[in-house]
Order: structure tokens, then sequence, then C-alpha cells
């Protein structure tokens, strides 16, 4: 009997020493604002435009809900994993599936290895410009500046399907990435595949940050933003080049940045005429360069600015240009919940103007050489 008891007690010593070495952790998003925007347009067919007041869900961040782990195996290895989901509040629909499918972590799906190596993860990812984006206006302002540069240089953070990606341990402040997505086309690897490279470097104020990412053409690309369906003389070729360049310093309460992205689509070969058929995803490339500041007058609350500005060029026939300014607040009630107030006016020249949280897109879509639309969000933003 005593020695069933020792049993038994040195097996639940084992079992509570197991348990102490994995972890998991349900953690969350809820983001939701009241929206105004002017110039949205009329979704019952009529071609006209008008104010707008809606409820959105994400303005900063995409509302989501996920679970993450952690086991450690010893010798400073550990196993480690990732699924996240985004979700609607407003409606509490399922946020952003790609087209035709129904999956269900689509934010982030990944199982790896972690040490002093750094990481190995594979599954569903963003590449390292979602990592950069946080010394850009994306820190701030989320999904606001988004349609005047940020979703089309993947600051935004756009997924790559099927890929695996390395980021080595923080080396003196410096941290370096490069992440591959696999095709999988029988007979032709370079179908659908993508690639990138990308560093940061952290030290006090400063924080720099590079990336380039490529991807190619295929019937089921591994670069979620390429949403075509190829044509068998287009796969493999290289349908996206983006290179980001980003930098931030903290001067006392003011946080100042600047960056620069270059996108090629080089697939993009007409040469639309009409100025509602010349948006971002049309264009043959685009060049996207940004300005603004974070002051924080007290711990508490912030005052933001951005300009953000996109040169685009439609295979070299024609021009076009987006300018927005954005300005906010962002008040935090406690570490985990924030008040934020949004003014955004995005402009453009000789290019269509899809809105700045896209409601100005349609077959009558703002388009006018010269037309402008403006936004207000006021919202609450809540972690977990």
């Amino acid at each position: 009997m005593k020695k069933s008891l020792l049993a038994l007690a040195v097996l639940g010593a084992f079992a509570g020493a197991a348990q102490a070495q994995s972890s998991v952790t349900i953690y969350g998003i809820v983001d939701t604002g009241i929206v105004y925007t002017s110039k949205a347009v009329n979704t019952a067919g009529t071609g006209s435009t008008g104010s707008k007041f809606g409820l959105n869900s994400g303005i900063i961040q995409g509302s989501r809900i996920g679970f993450k782990g952690v086991e450690d195996l010893g010798g400073g290895l550990s196993a480690l994993f990732q699924l996240e989901t985004g979700f609607n509040n407003d409606n509490g629909a399922l946020n952003g599936q790609d087209p035709g499918t129904t999956n269900l972590f689509r934010r982030k799906s990944v199982v790896g290895l972690a040490g002093g190596f750094g990481s190995v993860l594979v599954g569903r990812q963003t590449d390292f410009a979602d990592t950069i984006s946080a010394y850009t206006s994306v820190n701030d302002f989320g999904g606001i500046t988004g349609a005047v540069g940020h979703n089309l240089d993947r600051l935004e953070g756009t997924r790559t399907n099927n890929s695996i990606s390395y980021t080595t341990a923080n080396l003196s402040g410096f941290t370096g990435n490069l992440i591959y997505g696999f095709g999988e086309t029988a007979g032709k690897t370079s179908a659908g595949q993508s690639f990138g490279i990308g560093g940061k470097y952290d030290n006090g104020p400063l924080g720099l940050g590079i990336n380039y990412y490529q991807s190619k053409q295929g019937a089921t690309p591994s670069d979620t933003s390429l949403l075509s369906t190829a044509s068998v003389a287009q796969a493999g070729n290289s349908a996206l080049k983006s290179l980001n360049v980003v930098a931030s310093y903290q001067f006392g309460p003011a946080r100042v940045y600047g960056n620069y992205s270059r996108v090629k689509q080089d697939l993009n070969t007409g040469s639309p005429t009409a100025v509602a058929a010349k948006t971002l995803g049309a264009a043959n490339k685009a060049d996207i360069y940004e300005l603004g500041t974070a002051y924080s007058l007290t711990p508490s609350l912030k005052l933001l600015g951005a300009v953000t500005h996109t040169r685009a060029d439609f295979n070299s026939s024609s021009k076009g240009k987006l300018t927005q300014i954005s300005l906010g607040t962002d008040y935090w009630l406690s570490k985990r919940t924030d008040l934020y107030a949004f003014v955004a006016n995005i402009r453009a020249t000789d290019m269509a103007n899809t809105g700045v949280f896209g409601d100005a897109t349609g077959t009558a879509a703002i388009g006018n050489a010269s037309d402008s639309q403006t936004a207000v969000a006021v919202g609450i933003r809540h972690k977990f």
C-alpha cells in the first residue's frame, strides 16, 4: 500500500512538472466604432453617393480571438503554436475570408520550434512587413491608412499560405527574417511561390526596418494578395514586388516616423483610361511616402497625425495620385482598454478614390479627376 501511494506521488510530481513546462494562452481584441463617411456609394445600385453612418469592427486592429502555446523541450528548445481567427464584432461573422474558402484561422495558423537560434514557423503567416509596420502609421491608425497605400505595400499584414519562415534571435538590437511560400503546383515549382527577406534594428529611441517581398502568379498563389486566377502563360511570372524602408525616432514625448514603399505589379499590363478603372490594384507601379507623429500629452493620452501620399503608374500610359491626411487621439482607460477618435481625408487626382474604409467603390465610384472623401471614427478597443 505504501509503495502504491509512493508511486502515485511520484507520477503526480512528474505530471505537475510536465504541466508547468507547457502553457496555452487564450487572447483577443475587440475593436468597434461608429463611423461617418462622406461620398459613400449607394448600395441600392442607383450609382449615386451620399453620407453614411455605420458601426464598423476592427478600425485600428481587426477584432480577433487566438490561441498560442509553448512547450519547453529542454536544452533551450521549445515547441510553439499560434492559431488566430478574425471576426466582425458588429455582426458576429467571421472576418476577411479568402474568396471561395471557409478557412477558420485565416489570421494565423503556425507551428514551429524556437531556441537560441531564433524561431522556425510553418503554416499561414504574415511576412516581415507586418512586423516593421510598428514604425509606421499602422501602429497608431491601423486600417485607417490602408486604402491610401498600406494595403498594397503589405504593411497592413498580408498573409502567405503554405509558408515557412525563419526569424533570428535578437542580435544586439538586430532581428532578421526569411520567408518562403510554396506554390504547390506539380511540374512547375515557381508557379504561385513567394519569398521575402527583412530585418529591423532597435536601439533605444531609434527603430529602423527594411523588407523585400516577391510573389509569382499561379492558379493557387501562396501570396493571398494575388486574388486573380492566372492563365497558363502567366503561371510562374513575377506578379508582385514590394520594398519597404521605415524609420522611427522617439524625441521625448513625441515619436516621429517616416517610410517609403515601392510596389511593382508586372502582370498589370493594361492601360486603363477611365478614371474609375484606375485603382491601386490595377497599377503597374506605386510609390508610397509617409510622414507622421504620435505625441504623448500624458502617459494615457496621445495625439496622432500622419500624411500618406501615393503615386501610381498605370503601365506608363497614365498616372494618378492619392493623398491622405489622418488626425486622431487615443486615450487609454487602462492597459487593456482605450477610446479613440479619428478624422481622415483621402483625395485622388486622376484616379479612382476607393474611400478611407472602401465604401466609395462601385459602378459609379468617386472617380472624378480630383475627388475626396472624409471619414470620422469614434470607437473603443479592448484587449484580453
